[in-house]
């Protein structure tokens, strides 16, 4: 079976578009960071195949994928606080009740 950097295109930009339609069609805070986090996943296995497939990227690209990683990780962090902290005044994680915060 031969490696070929299409099929790792194709199932990057369907992990993406899947990520796209959740973060579009949830309202819900928490399943929406999932969605990010599964284009930002995205992101990052088509970093790592470019990598894997043009040897002048091969040391660059497993970097940019740890940066990227870590920026995730924080992403995910920091929303995740927000999150908590706004059901803890809301009581709901619903992202459609968050516009009476402005009053």
């Amino acid at each position: 079976m031969s490696q070929s950097l299409d099929a790792y295109l194709v199932l990057a930009s369907l992990l993406f578009c899947i990520g796209t339609f959740g973060f579009l069609a949830r309202r819900n805070a928490i399943a929406m960071l999932m969605s990010i986090e599964l284009m930002i996943n995205a992101v990052n296995l088509v970093i790592v195949a470019f990598g894997a497939f043009t040897p002048e990227l091969a040391d660059r690209a497993s970097v940019i994928a740890l940066i990227v990683m870590a920026v995730a990780a924080a992403e995910a962090t920091v929303g995740l606080a927000i999150v908590i902290a706004i059901y803890r005044n809301r009581r709901t994680p619903l992202v459609d009740e968050y516009h009476s915060m402005r009053e």
